[in-house]
């Protein structure tokens, strides 16, 4: 996965290249949703009575290929939002999981909660695309980032009124946020080297960050053991994609992680 993260990045960087050759920064306020305020992503991570669930759109992943045959962004949408989900991430990347940042669009008018841009982010000209085409949030992945990426790319986020998650798979990447700048971390429990997942990393992760950050947990969240475990540490919501993606019937499957989510 860390090589597969290395390629990754340098297809983004060619990307990045396209869309500075069409857009100019100002192009991008002629987008509908450029001016238009954002939901409040951190407000619904922060519900004290619960874990919040934000429930992730993905097509396919490197790994595993496609993940849902019948894949229909805006259907699952619509699913997520009328059975519970506090918030939504859409996968935009294309090459390696058969996202769009069309879905982010689409489905941004009449979202009724926020959206999550999921992608593998190096460049403000991305976080402007995201802010136009009706992101709340975006994701920031620290294992691709300096610590001073992070700060420029966040206060470029936060200056077009979105929120960011900035997520981190290990403690050695710890050293690079500033959590004065930084309020909503996630945890990815995958180990990079191996695929395997361990609830154990949220524990051992968050219990190094202080008490006014909100932690999302990521990655082999699937059953109530699960959210029994991390209602013991300091989460306070979870990211589920590929469960809720494989089920027979998601919002049967939301309801019951719904269920298992009060505190």
């Amino acid at each position: 996965m860390i090589d597969i993260l290395a390629k990754i990045v340098e297809v983004k960087k060619d990307e990045v290249k396209l869309l500075k050759r069409d857009f100019t920064l100002s192009r991008f306020s002629d987008y509908e949703y450029f001016e238009s305020d954002c939901l409040d992503f951190e407000k619904v991570l922060a519900k004290s009575e619960s874990i919040s669930i934000i429930a992730e759109i993905k097509n396919a992943s490197p790994s595993k290929g496609i993940i849902r045959e019948d894949f229909n962004h805006l259907a699952i949408a619509d699913v997520y939002m009328t059975n519970g989900a506090d918030a939504i991430s859409v996968l935009t990347d294309q090459q390696f999981f058969k996202g769009d940042i069309s879905y982010l669009n689409e489905i941004s008018k009449y979202k009724s909660v926020p959206l999550l841009r999921k992608d593998f982010i190096i460049d403000e000209y991305q976080v402007f695309e995201a802010k136009a085409n009706g992101a709340d949030a975006i994701l920031l992945i620290s294992e691709i980032l300096s610590a001073n990426q992070i700060k420029e790319l966040s206060n470029a986020v936060f200056e077009l009124g979105m929120k960011v998650l900035l997520e981190l798979h290990s403690e050695e990447h710890l050293r690079k946020i500033d959590f004065s700048m930084n309020k909503i971390v996630g945890i990815n429990n995958r180990d990079l080297t191996n695929f395997t997942t361990n609830l154990n990393t949220t524990k051992i992760i968050s219990e190094q960050i202080k008490d006014d950050v909100i932690i999302v947990s990521e990655s082999g969240i699937n059953e109530k053991d699960n959210f029994d475990f991390l209602k013991k540490t300091k989460t306070n919501a979870v990211l589920i994609g590929e469960y809720f993606m494989r089920a027979k019937n998601i919002g049967d499957s939301i309801k019951e992680m719904r269920g298992f989510c009060n505190k």
